[in-house]
C-alpha cells in the first residue's frame, strides 16, 4: 500500500510539474483576480477536470475515444479552437487594469477556458492514459484505490498552491508589469498546444 501511495505522488508530480497551458492558466487566473476567491472556480474546475481524466485512465475508459478515429477528430478540433481563442483572450489583456474588474475572467469563463485546456487537450489526455493509466495496471483491490487517490490528491493541492502563488505575485506586481509577461508566456504556451493539436490534425487527415 505505501508503494501505491508513494509511487501515485511521484507519479502525478511527474506530469503535473512540467510548465503547461493548464498550469500557466491556473497561476495566471490566481495572480490576475482581484481576490482570491475569485480564482476558485479554476482551481475547481481544473482539479475536477484531472480528476476525471485520471478515473478514467484508471478504468480504462479512455483508451475507447482513441480507437474511434471520428471521435479523435472532433476532439482535436474542438482543442484546436478553444486554445487559439483562449490565447488571445489572454494575450490582449491589460493587467494595468486588473484591479478595476475589467480584464479578470468572470467565473464562467474561467470554467469554459479551464475545461479546455484539460478535457480538450490530447496531449495532457495521451500523458494521463498513457503513464496514469498503465502504471495502475500494477495494482489491485485497494492498493489500486490509494494509488489512484494518491495522484488525484496531488492534483488539487498542487492547482490550489498554483494560485496561491500567482496571487502573491499579483499582490506584489502593483503596475502590471510581471502579469503582463506572465500572460504574454500563458498565451504563447497555449498557442504551442494549438500547433501540437493542428500538427496531429494534420497527420490524420
Amino acid at each position: 500500500m505505501l508503494t501505491a501511495l508513494l509511487h501515485g505522488i511521484a507519479l502525478a508530480f511527474g506530469l503535473i510539474l512540467p510548465l503547461g497551458a493548464q498550469n500557466v492558466f491556473v497561476f495566471n487566473q490566481g495572480a490576475s483576480q482581484p481576490k482570491f476567491r475569485g480564482a476558485v472556480p479554476v482551481i475547481i474546475t481544473a482539479s475536477l477536470c484531472d480528476t476525471l481524466l485520471i478515473l478514467l485512465a484508471v478504468f480504462g475508459v479512455s483508451v475507447l475515444v482513441f480507437t474511434v478515429p471520428l471521435l479523435q477528430t472532433i476532439l482535436f478540433s474542438l482543442g484546436l479552437f478553444f486554445l487559439i481563442y483562449m490565447g488571445w483572450s489572454i494575450w490582449n489583456s491589460d493587467p494595468a487594469s486588473l484591479r478595476k474588474n475589467e480584464v479578470a475572467l468572470t467565473p464562467k469563463k474561467q470554467i469554459m477556458f479551464a475545461l479546455s485546456v484539460s478535457l480538450l487537450n490530447p496531449h495532457a489526455i495521451l500523458d494521463t492514459v498513457g503513464v496514469i493509466g498503465t502504471s495502475s495496471l500494477n495494482y489491485n483491490g485497494l492498493d489500486k484505490v490509494v494509488f489512484t487517490i494518491a495522484t488525484i490528491s496531488v492534483s488539487w493541492i498542487w492547482f490550489l498552491c498554483l494560485a496561491i502563488v500567482g496571487r502573491i505575485v499579483g499582490n506584489f506586481d502593483t503596475k502590471g508589469t510581471l502579469l503582463k509577461m506572465v500572460n504574454k508566456l500563458s498565451a504563447l504556451i497555449i498557442w504551442g498546444v494549438a500547433v501540437y493539436i493542428a500538427v496531429q490534425l494534420y497527420k490524420m487527415l
